[in-house]
């Protein structure tokens, strides 16, 4: 009966066992993937030599492999310095980077996973690198230099991060913030520019203006002195028939109906009067 029991739990043990080194046997091996590296750790000891894509043996149940994504990555990252006039200045960036394969397990060894690498690498360097191209400038320069401020940003953050096995793509400036007081003073700054070329366009059109009269006066004195010659020239009897006519016309009369000349038309003035005031008188 034993005899018949033992042989009858043999097969069971058999496919217990095959089960467990089907098991084993697929836990002995990891696929790393296109963009990805793994790091072999054999009874919690990270080892040498990076896992790069394909299939790897790794010995079961001893063993854990981390992956790590080799993609580009991109976080923001926030920091505030001090610029060279001691004026507060705060900016956000986008870190776009990716790990150095060759160094993944350097940084399993002494960062771990990927949060650990933004929040104890990347973050505190973003912050040293941007008080080290702040404090090169002014909060003015810091405006109108925007660009040599990230150059000089994005310089010292290569060489920070690089020694970490982090590989710096891009870097791109989301935003830029003044202290309320500097905000102030620049708003002052471009009302009292804006006043500064208001003056000096109503002292321009003054000066077009007195230039004006200038030229008016000149002009008027120009038609005296061509009247005077006129007038001695001519004895001015025809000056003084043209004034007569600008005058009457100037008065709104109405067109004459008889026009009285003398008989040296060159010397006289001309007498004109309206026949139909002399009827109705």
């Amino acid at each position: 009966m034993n005899r018949q029991s033992s042989l009858s739990l043999q097969p069971l043990i058999g496919g217990i066992i095959a089960a467990l080194l089907v098991v084993i046997s697929f836990n002995a091996f990891i696929v790393i993937n296109p963009g990805q590296a793994g790091v072999l750790s054999i009874l919690g000891k990270a080892q040498d030599g990076v896992l790069l894509e394909g299939i790897h043996f790794k010995p079961p149940v001893i063993s854990t492999v981390d992956v790590y994504d080799l993609t580009v990555q991109k976080f923001e990252v926030p920091a505030e310095s001090s610029t060279k006039d001691l004026q507060n200045l705060s900016a956000s960036f986008a870190i776009n980077f990716r790990l150095d394969p060759v160094k993944v397990v350097d940084i399993r060894r002494t960062q771990g996973t990927l949060q650990n690498i933004v929040s104890k690498i990347v973050a505190p360097q973003t912050q040293e690198s941007f008080k080290i191209a702040a404090a090169r400038r002014t909060v003015e320069q810091a405006i109108t230099q925007r660009s040599e401020l990230k150059q000089d940003f994005d310089m010292a953050l290569d060489s920070r991060l690089e020694k970490y096995g982090i590989i710096v793509l891009d870097t791109s400036v989301i935003d830029l913030n003044f202290s309320p007081e500097f905000s102030r003073a620049v708003e002052e700054k471009q009302i009292a520019e804006q006043r500064a070329q208001r003056a000096v366009y109503i002292a321009q059109e003054a000066e077009q203006e007195a230039q004006a009269d200038i030229n008016r006066a000149k002009g008027r004195a120009e038609a005296q002195r061509l009247l005077a010659e006129t007038l001695k020239a001519q004895g001015g009897q025809l000056v003084l028939q043209k004034e007569a006519i600008e005058a009457w016309k100037q008065g709104g009369a109405q067109m004459p109906k008889v026009l009285v000349m003398s008989g040296d038309n060159k010397s006289s003035v001309p007498f004109l009067f309206n026949l139909g005031d002399i009827q109705t008188q």
